[in-house]
């Protein structure tokens, strides 16, 4: 097939071969009403002579042979390093003696230019599951997040304004640290997500204690159930609440299966590990808040955007769009 900015096609050149073979005209002349220029006629022309209609197909571009090429016994070396060690060009250039182009340019033939699918404690393949509907398997856990003190923090008015801040919050709110250090707080946010549609359900929490989580379960389930989605499993890391006894009769009691990642493994949880870096990207840390109030006011609108409209990569869609289709909707 011929590129976009090619003067002529097959079926053109065929047809100029034509005319300066069998109609014998000159080639200055057929070159003109093709637009093109007579050596290039000459040569189609001379290929029409030697192979027929057939010679005016595209050809390779590629050399016959290529001396500067990379051994393959390099290539292997090359390639090795980056699975099992992920270093990137320039490492792998340092150690075998080799310009880093040379090695970007090997990793981009081997489709292995680019990290993301490549476990970063193994090296290997990152193998991806997912459950079969909406249900099958919550994911739960905690993350952290600082308050922001009145008037914002320092990631928005500088270092020198956030201590200011911070320290005139706390002396609002009387609190703080042992070494008499301004203690704005913490927030807890207990997150759930569901593996297949990775709709999430978010609480913004005091602490991590067992209690609240099972409050946060609890209240999850209910959530999800009244859009008819029906809890089997729940999957969490080995943190103290998880591990306690008062979790394990409550999931007992709601009548879900409890399982745990292997210890420090939280590539298992990936999901819901990534849905903590979006929610910190997209609402955490996306604008200037002049208040933890104000940052905590903004969350349910900012859920709402994530599951019902926020195109997701792995879902192809909202993730709300995959609750649509539940076991037993359509038999």
């Amino acid at each position: 097939m011929s590129h976009a900015n090619a003067a002529l096609t097959p079926r053109a050149r065929l047809r100029l071969a034509k005319l300066m073979i069998e109609d014998h005209w000159p080639a200055t002349i057929a070159a003109k009403m093709f637009m093109t220029s007579p050596p290039t006629a000459r040569k189609w022309a001379a290929r029409f002579r030697a192979e027929g209609p057939a010679g005016m197909a595209d050809r390779s571009s590629r050399p016959r042979s290529m001396p500067s090429k990379t051994p393959p016994e390099m290539v292997k070396r090359i390639v090795k390093a980056r699975w099992r060690r992920r270093l990137g060009p320039a490492q792998i250039a340092g150690e075998l003696g080799i310009a880093a182009s040379t090695v970007h340019a090997v990793l981009v033939r081997a489709r292995i230019n680019r990290l993301s699918h490549i476990d970063r404690v193994t090296g290997e393949p990152i193998r991806r599951y997912e459950h079969p509907h909406p249900g099958s398997m919550l994911h739960v856990d905690v993350t952290k997040f600082g308050n922001i003190p009145d008037g914002g923090g320092w990631r928005y008015v500088g270092k020198q304004h956030g201590d200011r801040n911070r320290e005139s919050t706390a002396k609002r709110t009387g609190k703080r640290h042992a070494r008499y250090q301004p203690n704005v707080g913490t927030a807890f946010l207990h997150t759930v997500i569901d593996d297949y549609s990775r709709v999430v359900y978010v609480e913004i929490c005091t602490d991590e204690k067992a209690v609240t989580a099972i409050g946060v379960l609890e209240r999850a389930i209910a959530w999800f159930a009244d859009r008819g989605v029906s809890v089997e499993r729940v999957l969490s890391d080995n943190g103290s609440a998880y591990k306690s006894y008062a979790w394990r009769d409550a999931c007992a009691a709601l009548g879900v299966r409890h399982k745990r990642t292997r210890p420090y493994r939280p590539q298992t949880n990936g999901k819901i590990e990534r849905f903590h870096r979006t929610l910190a990207d997209g609402w955490a840390y996306a604008r200037f808040y002049t208040s933890e109030s104000e940052r905590r006011a903004a969350l349910p609108g900012w859920l709402h955007f994530y599951n019902h409209h926020r195109h997701h990569s792995a879902v192809g869609a909202a993730p709300v769009s995959r609750l649509n289709n539940l076991p037993g909707h359509h038999t």
